[in-house]
This record gives C-alpha cells, sequence and structure tokens, in this order.
C-alpha cells in the first residue's frame, strides 16, 4: 500500500482556487484504480491518499495534480506493507 500525505505549500485561498481541478483528478484517479481513498486532513493542511496502484504509475500520476503542477502541496510517499485488517477492509492487505 501507498499512503501518500499532501501538505499545502500556499494559503488557503490559492488551494481553493485549484480544489475543481484537484477533485476531478482525484476522481479520474479513484476511476484508473490508483486511488482507493482519498480525504482531508483535520486540521486542513492537506489531504491522505490511499492506493494500492504501483508506486511508478501513482507517482507519474501526482505529477499531473493540479495541486503538484501548479506548486500548491508537498506529496510524501510511504509504503506499507499491511499485515492486519478490520472486517472489509482486506483488500488492503499486502
Amino acid at each position: 500500500m501507498l499512503i501518500v500525505s499532501l501538505t499545502y505549500r500556499v494559503p488557503m485561498d490559492v488551494v481553493e482556487a485549484h480544489l475543481e481541478a484537484h477533485r476531478s483528478w482525484l476522481r479520474d484517479a479513484v476511476e484508473r484504480g490508483l486511488v482507493v481513498a482519498a480525504g482531508r486532513k483535520n486540521p486542513r493542511t492537506g489531504g491522505i491518499l490511499l492506493s494500492l496502484a504501483e508506486r511508478g504509475a501513482l507517482e507519474a500520476a501526482i505529477a499531473e495534480d493540479p495541486f503538484s503542477v501548479y506548486g500548491v502541496a508537498d506529496f510524501e510517499v510511504t509504503e506499507a506493507d499491511m499485515t492486519t485488517a478490520a472486517a472489509g477492509f482486506e483488500a488492503l492487505l499486502a
């Protein structure tokens, strides 16, 4: 599994200006099977993406995310081998 932590680099008004384009990118990434879940951090300093894709494919997609293209957020990708999951989340296991 890949866990992607996005951290905003710019003021919130700039984030908001690019948010709809990012959401469009995100919907496409989900449709393509690159992202299985995503959401905002709380407090709202960025977001989290969960992926079961190959790292290279995910990183190539991230490079096309408007948040990446326009320098809105930094992206940190962490690889994790999940070994335990609650019922219904078995697909997340390595």
